[in-house]
């Protein structure tokens, strides 16, 4: 195995298991027995649990940007990328896995890991802004809209998972996007 993909295999470990359990429960020996990897290459990539969870929830961070911006910033008129981002399919029942971190004390309680998640949600709600905005609305319409948007999404996941019905998610976007949507009537 080379050193590259050990370490590869060790920061996706620590993302499922951070995902599932949290960074305060997940210890590195349960990293290392889903990775599959010698505990030298784990303290050699990481020498610190520390060091694990922010290469693995920044890792969380980036893909999840990533995912988003792949439809917020394409070329389609703004309502229809928000419509889209907002309609994406997503595993309800599994919860957000940015914002599932919110909730564990461990990842709160460090500032760098809670600046990863400050820093994804600052950019997504600057993202999700700017489209309100090119829509004509005044910056703090938009930005008061880009927050109800994210706040549907992440308490969906919440509804989906506490009611067990991922429905709960679909019902609420399908909502907001219907307030979004609707036409004014005179």
């Amino acid at each position: 195995m080379s050193t590259a993909s050990a370490r590869e295999r060790l920061i996706g470990a620590a993302q499922d298991l951070f995902a599932v359990q949290g960074v305060g429960a997940t210890s590195p020996r349960a990293v290392l027995a889903a990775s599959g990897v010698g505990q030298g290459s784990l303290y050699h990539h990481f020498p610190t649990k520390h060091d694990l969870a922010v290469a693995a929830v920044g890792a969380t961070v980036d893909d999840a940007l990533a995912q988003a911006m792949r439809t917020l910033d394409s070329g389609s008129p703004a309502i229809e990328r928000l419509v889209a981002y907002l309609e994406r399919p997503r595993e309800a029942l599994a919860g957000c896995k940015v914002g599932r971190h919110t909730s564990d004390q461990a990842v709160m309680d460090d500032d760098g890991l809670r600046d990863v998640l400050n820093a994804y949600f600052v950019r997504l709600l600057g993202v999700i802004t700017r489209i309100f905005r090119e829509t004509g609305l005044p910056d703090d319409v938009a930005r008061d809209r880009a927050h109800a948007a994210l706040a549907i999404i992440q308490g969906g996941y919440v509804l989906a998972r506490a009611t067990q019905d991922p429905d709960a998610l679909t019902a609420a976007v399908r909502g907001f996007v219907g307030l979004l949507t609707q036409k004014e009537t005179t």
